[in-house]
């Protein structure tokens, strides 16, 4: 469903994605961690068609991707940000913001549909006429989550969609992401800094440091300990301490 390769990303005179390279199947989940200015999240913002400025290749479901994307594309590829209250507009109803992307890409039956989108994510129907300042963070991120669903796409692009929100919550946002890709059949790929949330709903993952890929394996493998470069051992080492009892 998607290739990258040897895909590069300068701002100015600085490189920040140095020739990296991965596919993902269709149907199958792709996680990319790294610390904070590892390129990680840049990869995912080129990827999604919102930097243009990009060298190598890219291509989506065996057609090659130019800088500028058509209405097709983000039809089919959509994006969860890691802030639902930056990403959702504070003046826009539930219901507003939903509606948005039927218009843009022509759907009918938008009543049934937004109805269908709540319910979907797990919100009543009365979050529909609220604003997102009214709302939870996790159920600010769930209308996120129902707003990219609702175009009905094959691609859900997903940057660090649970770290803004309390731990209790996080589990219920990513068990919903779970649910929802083997529902849909979707393909995910998620950026990530933490190695647990990765794992949890992605089959395979990429280690970025310093712009590079340094290391891909599965999470099965991650789990068992079968690593390779030094990087991932750091992770790893470091996910495991923050995860034992205090």
């Amino acid at each position: 469903m998607i290739v990258l390769d040897k895909l590069r990303i300068a701002f100015g005179n600085t490189d920040v994605v140095k020739g990296v390279s991965f596919t993902v199947a269709g149907g199958a989940s792709f996680g990319i961690v790294g610390e904070s200015g590892s390129g990680k999240s840049t990869i995912l913002r080129a990827l999604a068609g919102l930097n243009p400025h990009w060298s190598g290749g890219m291509s989506f479901d065996g057609e090659a991707l130019m800088p500028r994307r058509d209405r097709r594309f983000f039809r089919r590829v959509q994006m969860v940000f890691q802030d639902p209250y930056g990403s959702l507009h504070p003046r826009q109803t539930v219901d507003r913001i939903l509606h948005e992307p039927l218009l843009v890409h022509g759907f009918d039956r938008a009543e049934q549909r937004i109805a269908q989108a709540l319910a979907e994510v797990g919100l009543p129907p009365a979050v529909r006429f609220r604003f997102p300042h009214q709302l939870s963070g996790g159920q600010r991120q769930r209308v996120a989550i129902a707003r990219a669903l609702i175009a009905e796409p094959d691609v859900l692009l997903l940057d660090e969609p649970t770290s803004a929100l309390d731990v209790s919550v996080q589990a219920e946002i990513l068990n919903l992401l779970t649910d929802l890709r083997a529902r849909r059949r979707l393909t995910f790929i998620m950026v990530s800094h933490n190695l647990a949330v990765v794992t949890h709903l992605c089959q395979r993952l990429g280690v970025m440091q310093n712009g590079e890929m340094v290391e891909q394996l599965s999470a099965d493998d991650l789990r068992a300990g079968r690593i390779r470069h030094p990087h991932t051992a750091e992770l790893f080492t470091l996910s495991m301490s923050l995860e034992e009892p205090v």
